[in-house]
């Protein structure tokens, strides 16, 4: 197309004499531009106006599509229709824009093809609207996709920043130069990190960070809800801070916050976490481990890393798993054990002994090299061992945190058997004679340090508690400690080389032997403590008893709570003896024991017995037993049956089937019971054998058994009683397990059993109780005719009839009182 500027009405001139033109200037943009011409789109009305290239004065180059123009208008002489003229680029200010913070109430698609210049690939493009708030109201403003900066898809609910623009052909403003400031937040996921009275925290599975939130946001069961749920929440801003709302619970599991490698890997511990935390201790991860990739680097742990509270040192050997977190990468060590060749490799100093008591939570060793036992937590045991008194371990000492003073033993590791040892024992075995005899005490049966002692548990000494560090542990160890009576040692003397030598020895090493008086001839061997050099004689053997020495023999008649009675080699007398006086375990002792002692007088002039111990050399008058089987009466019983009488022996009687006269008498004793445990009573039948005393040709009876019977009288849940006269009391007593065969007795059954006295309490119980018969079963007796008869005729509305009257209301498990329902009377042959 060619444009002739001649073709114009004024010709080309102005219609002034000075040359200057009397049209009125316009403003508009370019909408389009061609080689030679181009279109204007009038910004003050609705118009479409033609212009030539010509008609711009200035660089044609610097002229593009959307420059604001001015121009005057005119008009085209062959057809008649307005152009544009004498065009100027008009400049724009330059202003500085206001940025405004807002959000997307409705998106806009995302049209690439727009983006590029082209035309939409729909001509039904709809455009999206931004919200923002001024002065406390909201104002809504429209954008199009060529609005938003960068290739972004802003989504409802983004927070963005714009500025505003106004459209120059509708005057309209819109939104201009959209940037993202902030992705609209999701639900997000976390766990439950910490729960106050009306609030908690939720680690965040996102971010790094703790975020508030309030009981009443928590969707369910709020009682429910425990530190370390996984949960789901919305983030909302209130007064300027992040809450978390809309709470709800998740399966377990859900949130992971970081990933553990499969591989393992080694490294030594640079760092290590300090026991007691100061205030300057912000780093949570304060330890390090050092590993050898390709290029070395330190990985940080913390408490909650290690396998175990075994204490770590450093320099230790470990072998661990790397843990990545999902939100910031970092890269910690976890799940770190020490590895077995750790000792050795650093050179630790490592110390022997045995475990010599153990409590709730923390123990004591007993150490080879040291003199005070060496207190340990539980949480130092290595392996997840279980440890035992007498198990045998190896550990490390070092100084308290909180007292330098103090030592404990810390990553403590089992042993197998016979690896520790206290002492070192000589295969030579030695002779020699007593010089000064040794005494000693056990302690008694119902004291604490007894029962330790025979769980293979020694009392400890005060020492042995100093080391613990905690207040409780000291009040333990008051109650734990105890009193013991002194031993004095003994001395015994020997040739070695021509040299005349002495050694001590102790009570405890006798192991049960009978006790070496002055001058017998003993065999022995020497034992040498490894840490104090001292030595002991152990493993003694009597030779030849010194003809001066004198011990008498006896059994065991009685036990009491702290001490018992000896019935003589004679068998017509007791004799009182303490357990301190006992060489071995109390426990272990029990009633029929034959036993040797020394008799000595005590306050009083009363006889009593002295360095008791176990015999296996006393003469058993069971040597001499006639094998004929009498059947006798009990006239009187042994005086442990009846301590009112004065003579100790009892006595019985022969009897003869259909015969009234009377036989004869025997005394017994303890001895003579075939159950050393049963309890025979005044006027109980018996069979007995008969047997010469060796010292006195007195003859005794022996093996004697009681025919006892009786009936069942009632049966409870776990005992019951026999009616049976024993002492004052007209029943006697049962326990359900003595009953023999799993038998479950009724009332009225024929029963045999044996009587058995309790040393300690003084009362009588059955015990092997048989079931010899049956006893008839009770029938219960039908109602009598005038009461089932009574009860027919009984109607509600009847007032003579028996009534119940509610004295109190029941109460239901939620505390309320009385039948919420109301009781109906059912109908008969009606199913409700």
């Amino acid at each position: 197309m060619s444009f002739d500027p001649n073709l114009l009405h004024n010709n080309g001139h102005s219609g002034f004499a000075n040359g200057t033109s009397g049209a009125l200037r316009e403003t508009g943009v370019i909408e389009k531009l061609l080689a030679s011409y181009g279109f204007i789109q009038c910004t003050e009305r609705q118009a479409r106006l033609f212009f030539h290239c010509s008609q711009y004065s200035g660089n044609l180059q610097d002229l593009k599509v959307g420059d604001d123009v001015e121009f005057e208008v005119s008009s085209d002489r062959r057809t008649g229709k307005p152009i544009a003229v004498k065009l100027l680029k008009v400049k724009p200010e330059i202003l500085p824009e206001e940025r405004i913070t807002g959000q997307v109430v409705c998106a806009a698609p995302l049209n690439l093809e727009n983006k590029s210049g082209l035309k939409p690939s729909s001509p039904g493009q709809t455009s999206g609207s931004v919200c923002y708030e001024r002065n406390g109201e909201v104002f809504y403003l429209t954008y199009t996709p060529e609005d938003v900066d960068g290739n972004v898809q802003l989504e409802t609910g983004d927070k963005v920043s714009f500025s505003m623009e106004t459209n120059k052909h509708t005057g309209a403003v819109n939104a201009h130069n959209i940037v993202l400031v902030k992705k609209k937040q999701g639900r997000c996921q976390g766990v439950v990190c910490a729960m106050k009275e009306a609030f908690g925290f939720i680690e965040r599975g996102d971010l790094v960070k703790e975020i508030f939130f309030h009981y009443s946001e928590f969707k369910g069961n709020l009682d429910t809800l425990q530190p370390g749920d996984d949960v789901e929440f919305t983030i909302k801003e209130r007064n300027g801070k992040e809450v978390a709302t809309e709470v709800k619970l998740l399966a377990q599991g859900t949130v992971i916050f970081e990933d553990v490698s499969i591989e393992q890997f080694d490294g030594t511990v640079t760092k290590i976490i300090p026991k007691v935390s100061s205030k300057t201790q912000t780093d949570p991860l304060p330890g390090r481990i050092k590993v050898n990739f390709a290029i070395s680097k330190e990985l940080p742990f913390g408490d909650k890393d290690t396998r175990s509270k075994v204490t770590l040192l450093e320099g230790d050997h470990v072998r661990f798993n790397i843990s990545t977190d999902r939100r910031d990468k970092l890269e910690r060590a976890t799940n770190i054990e020490i590895l077995t060749d750790s000792f050795e490799l650093t050179e630790e100093s490592r110390e022997l002994g045995v475990i010599a008591a153990m409590r709730d939570g923390f123990g004591f060793i007993k150490c080879v090299d040291r003199d005070a036992r060496m207190f340990f937590h539980f949480s130092e045991i290595m392996d997840s061992l279980q440890l035992h008194i007498s198990d045998e371990v190896e550990f490390t000492v070092v100084p308290d945190v909180l007292s330098a003073q103090r030592n404990h033993a810390i990553r403590i590791k089992k042993l197998p058997k016979g690896t520790v040892s206290f002492h070192t024992q000589s295969e030579q075995r030695y002779f020699g004679v007593v010089e000064k005899e040794a005494a000693g005490s056990i302690s008694k049966s119902t004291s604490p340090a007894k029962s330790k002692e025979k769980n293979g548990e020694l009392p400890p000494s005060a020492e042995d508690f100093s080391n613990s560090n905690t207040e409780s542990t000291l009040q333990d160890a008051n109650q734990f400690l105890h009193k013991t009576k002194d031993s004095e040692e003994g001395v015994i003397a020997y040739d070695e080389a021509g040299i005349k030598m002495t050694v001590p020895y102790h009570i405890k090493e006798l192991e049960g032997c009978p006790i070496p008086q002055l001058g017998d001839k003993i065999e022995f061997s020497i034992c040498e403590v490894k840490r104090t050099g001292l030595q002991s004689a152990v493993s003694i053997k009597i030779l030849n008893r010194s003809p001066n020495t004198k011990r008498l023999v006896g059994y065991v008649a009685a036990l009491k709570d702290n001490f018992g009675f000896i019935e003589t080699s004679q068998h017509d007398q007791e004799i009182f003896f303490h357990y301190s006086e006992f060489s071995g375990d109390v426990d272990e002792l029990e009633v029929g024991d034959a036993v040797e002692y020394n008799s000595s007088k005590g306050k009083g002039n009363k006889v009593s017995a002295e360095k008791v111990a176990k015999s296996t050399t006393v003469n058993d008058p069971s040597d001499e037993v006639y094998p004929t089987v009498y059947t006798g009466k009990v006239l009187r019983p042994l005086r442990s049956v009846d301590p009112q009488q004065a003579e100790y022996q009892g006595l019985v009687e022969v009897t003869e089937e259909g015969s009234d006269e009377k036989g004869e008498v025997y005394p017994f004793g303890i001895i003579s019971l075939a159950n050393k445990t049963d309890c025979l009573q005044k006027g109980e039948t018996i069979k007995f054998q008969l047997c010469t005393v060796t010292q006195t040709g007195q003859k005794l009876a022996y093996n004697a058994t009681t025919l006892r019977r009786g009936t069942v009288d009632c049966v409870k849940d776990q005992f019951g009683f026999i009616n049976y006269e024993v002492g004052d009391g007209k029943k006697l007593f049962f326990r359900v397990n003595e009953v023999l065969d799993g038998v479950e007795l009724q009332p009225g059954d024929e029963v045999e059993f044996s009587v058995i006295l309790n040393q300690r309490t003084g009362k009588c119980s059955a015990c092997n109780v048989f079931r010899v018969s049956e006893g008839q079963k009770l029938v219960a007796a039908p109602r009598p005719d005038r009461l089932v008869h009574r009860l027919k005729s009984i109607t509600l509305d009847d007032a003579s009839a028996p009534k119940l009257v509610v004295v109190r209301q029941p109460k239901g498990p939620d505390n309320t009182k009385g039948f919420t329902v109301e009781r109906k009377i059912r109908q008969a042959g009606v199913i409700d």
